[in-house]
């Protein structure tokens, strides 16, 4: 585990709960400063005699020096060192036991991955073994076969042969010869009975201590016959594919420009690491601060991500960077840096806990999802809005439908709803919300209008109520709990999907008309209990228009192509400073960068809640205000809903024309039909008229005219009057007489 320098901080895990989590949620223990054993005695006054205070009492005034003063001969041997007693790792409970767990995680992983080796490294090393013995044979022979009397023996013959009267030399060489040979007899005798008498040994032995003899002979025999090109174990990749040290930190951040190159033998200035490099869940964690006269800010370290992650050896999305701000013990040079193992964003969403809910408080932080480290991210939404962006197909409008389900589980929380792609997103509501406007044709696109209208008026009337209430009431001007049930003020959470496909039907004066609306409902209406939850899928200056964009607190989004479509939903240089969604890929399905604030951001991995568990919320959320009263408006009087509550199955079929006829009293059968494609593909995609007036008649409905004149053109079509008499009468009787509910003390329903 790398020990690079650092200076005692706290634990740097960040909490389970809160608004939203950051990597730089620390506060470090500031550095212990040089201690002087004594303090300096002040001056004399001028003019007192030697032994008078400065008060000139005369009394005895102990003179002393302080330790650090140049004339001190004990100053550097009395200063307490400015160094921590205790390497990083071991500074807090959290670290040891994150190095803990890494350590034994690594154990276990290389125990299992040795594990299934074993048979491949029991026949390596008896190969390994066997080349030893050749070895070690090839390096005893000389010994047996007496070569140092073979090589006298051979230069006698040479010189018997140059001389062969010479009695004297041929006596030499036949004594050589004799000794040569008893030498190999007893040499080959002795290792022939040792090798033998070993065998019948090890033969006789119990099983156990032959298991023992022979790697007692074999591993010193397979260390002989090691080699440079050969190994007995496999070299294994750990799992932690990123080993960062303090020395990796200061030449990634030299090779990113961030730090001045040394000259020669000294490697320049580098950073001070505040707490780690060490490891922190399934990651490395360190808090840095960059050196003073390199003219570098924290802000240029989140810029130049991208480089730092290839550095390092990662990809960008691994490595989380944020500064550390003054509240939390940082300075404009200080940059907490979390670097992953792997992608943190690739698992599988977690399922949102609102799915098994009873019930939830608006008051409350919604449980939005999980952050790379596995932390729990809660979003207040009270006096906020939102927006949420991205490209299609990767998890916005459910992740924009969290927010929403929260409120359902509060039953004092009025829904007006419009989704312009007319799909069965958002069909649930109609059991709930109090406005439902569904589709971007010319009758829907009114309908909103006439909402935006509405709750316009409302909050006008909520403020002037408010300014009539007393200051114990109402002490800030602003709805309370106590507000909401005494006068029967619900929040107002508003929902608008795809804003694109309405601006795009919009000609410029209504598009401008309808974003001063949504503008003046985000900016004033948040004090009012307005909750607004808008989302666009184009992120483009049309379809995000920037005086409605940068009004709203709290930005979410989904994968974009590049930088600037980033910036167009988070705000004007995020990406600069992070948070940036062009770094997410199509596998980062339900993944947002979240950004709450001016310097808050976070990339989150979404719960999940699929479209069933939202329909069945919806059916909660309208069974918890039944009592209380506060079904109205649309939900009140939607013939389906009431079906469905009364257990009264209407044909799907019928239920889908009277969604796709909800703002029109009649609609031409083309008119009809494509927007029963939009909701449906899958079901309508092949039909045509004579398929659906087949199907219509099966479900009941009798039609009293064939054709209907609408704009002056008379064609083929429908009538709604015509499909709710194929509803049972007692459901349309109460869907008409249903009513919002009366407030309290004369006020006017929501």
């Amino acid at each position: 585990m790398p020990e690079p320098e650092a200076t005692p901080q706290q634990d740097q895990r960040e909490p389970a709960m809160g608004t939203v989590h950051h990597l730089d949620d620390h506060r470090p223990t500031p550095a212990a400063p040089t201690v002087s054993l004594v303090k300096p005695a002040p001056d004399p006054a001028p003019g007192s005699a030697p032994g008078e205070d400065s008060a000139g009492t005369g009394g005895e005034v102990s003179v002393v020096e302080a330790v650090d003063r140049p004339d001190n001969p004990l100053a550097d041997w009395l200063t307490v060192p400015d160094a921590p007693v205790l390497p990083a790792w071991a500074r807090s409970r959290a670290s040891i036991q994150a190095n803990v767990t890494a350590f034994v995680r690594l154990s276990w992983w290389h125990t299992r991955y040795h594990g299934v080796r074993t048979p491949k490294y029991l026949l390596k090393a008896v190969l390994l073994a066997a080349r030893g013995l050749f070895r070690a044979c090839a390096g005893i022979w000389p010994t047996l076969s007496a070569q140092d009397h073979t090589a006298t023996v051979k230069a006698l013959r040479a010189q018997s042969r140059a001389r062969p009267e010479d009695v004297e030399l041929a006596a030499r060489h036949q004594a050589a010869h004799a000794v040569r040979t008893q030498t190999r007899r007893w040499r080959f005798g002795i290792a022939a009975t040792g090798v033998a008498a070993a065998a019948t040994g090890l033969y006789l032995a119990d099983p156990l201590l032959q298991t023992g003899v022979a790697a007692a002979v074999g591993v010193p025999l397979a260390y002989l016959g090691r080699g440079e090109e050969t190994r007995l174990l496999d070299q294994a990749a750990p799992p932690l594919r990123v080993d960062m040290s303090a020395t990796q930190l200061n030449d990634a951040l030299r090779a990113a420009g961030l730090l001045k190159a040394g000259k020669g033998d000294d490697d320049g200035p580098k950073v001070t690491c505040v707490m780690g490099p060490v490891r922190d869940g399934k990651g490395w964690a360190v808090v840095f601060d960059l050196p003073r006269g390199g003219g570098k800010t924290a802000s240029d370290v989140l810029a130049k991500r991208e480089v730092l992650a290839q550095e390092l050896g990662v990809d960008e999305i691994q490595v989380i960077m944020s500064r550390v701000r003054a509240a939390k013990g940082g300075n404009a040079g200080r940059v907490s840096m979390w670097v992953a193992d792997d992608d943190p964003y690739l698992a599988d969403s977690t399922p949102s806990p609102l799915a098994r809910m009873e019930r939830f408080s608006i008051w409350d932080p919604i449980p939005f999802g999980q952050d790379a480290r596995g932390n729990r991210v809660d979003v207040p939404v009270v006096w906020q809005s939102m927006f949420f962006g991205g490209l299609p197909r990767r998890g916005k409008t459910f992740t924009q439908r969290l927010m929403t389900a929260a409120g359902l589980l509060d039953p004092w929380v009025c829904h007006y709803v419009a989704d312009f792609k007319g799909g069965q997103d958002w069909m649930g509501m109609r059991h709930v919300a109090h406005r439902l406007v569904l589709g971007a044709e010319q009758d829907a696109i009114e309908a909103f209008k006439a909402m935006l209208k509405e709750l316009l008026a409302e909050m006008e009337r909520r403020f002037a109520l408010f300014r009539g209430l007393p200051t114990s009431i109402c002490p800030e001007g602003k709805l309370t709990p106590q507000i909401i049930e005494k006068y029967r003020l619900p929040f107002i959470f508003l929902t608008v999907d795809e804003l694109q496909e309405a601006f795009l039907t919009m000609d410029d004066r209504e598009r401008e008309e309808v974003v001063d609306d949504l503008g003046r409902i985000a900016r004033r209406g948040p004090a009012a209990g307005f909750i607004s939850n808008y989302a666009s899928q184009r992120p483009d200056a049309k379809s995000v228009p920037t005086k409605l964009r940068e009004i709203i607190t709290i930005r979410c989004c989904t994968q974009v192509t590049d930088k600037t479509s980033s910036d167009m939903v988070l705000g004007s240089g995020k990406a600069a400073t992070g948070a940036d969604a062009s770094l997410l890929s199509e596998d980062h399905t339900g993944v947002t960068v979240l950004v709450t604030g001016p310097a808050s951001y976070a990339t989150v991995k979404n719960d999940l809640l699929t479209t069933t568990e939202f329909n069945a919320l919806c059916l909660k959320g309208r069974a918890l205000r039944e009592p209380l009263g506060q079904i109205s408006g649309d939900a009140a009087g939607d013939v389906t809903a009431k079906a469905d509550q009364a257990g009264f199955v209407i044909a799907p079929v019928l239920s889908d024309c009277l969604d796709a006829m909800r703002h029109s009293d009649r609609m031409h059968t083309a008119d009809l039909l494509n927007r029963l494609v939009n909701a449906d593909e899958d079901r309508y995609g092949d039909w045509d008229a004579d398929k659906l007036a087949a199907e219509l008649e099966t479900a009941g409905v009798e039609r009293t005219s064939k054709q209907v004149k609408i704009s002056g053109v008379n064609r083929a079509g429908w009538r709604r009057s015509d499909l709710e008499a194929a509803v049972p009468e007692e459901l349309l009787l109460a869907a008409r007489q249903s009513t919002p509910a009366q407030p309290v003390e004369g006020t006017p329903a929501t």
